[in-house]
C-alpha cells in the first residue's frame, strides 16, 4: 500500500451545479467529486482519487507525476490505494 498527497481545488456551491460544492484533484484526469458540505465533498475525492489510483496500477498505466510522497502539505489530500 503506498500513500501519496494530492493538490485539489475546492470550489464553491452555485445554483447551476444544484448548489452543491465542486472537489477536483487536476492532477488525476476525472477525479471530481461533489457533496453537501466541504468536509463531505473532499471525503468523497479520497475515493475517486483512491479509486483511479488503483485503476492505473491494475492497468500497468505510470501514475502522474505530480503525486507525491505522504507529507505535511496545506491543501494536499492523503490517499491510501
Amino acid at each position: 500500500m503506498d500513500i501519496y498527497q494530492l493538490d485539489y481545488i475546492l470550489h464553491e456551491p452555485t445554483e447551476s451545479q444544484g448548489w452543491m460544492y465542486l472537489a477536483e484533484a487536476p492532477a488525476l484526469q476525472g477525479c471530481m467529486a461533489w457533496g453537501t458540505t466541504p468536509a463531505e465533498t473532499l471525503w468523497e475525492l479520497v475515493d475517486v482519487a483512491r479509486m483511479l489510483i488503483e485503476l492505473h496500477k491494475e492497468n500497468g498505466e505510470p501514475l502522474p507525476e505530480e503525486l507525491i510522497p505522504q507529507g505535511s502539505h496545506q491543501g494536499k489530500l492523503t490517499v491510501t490505494a
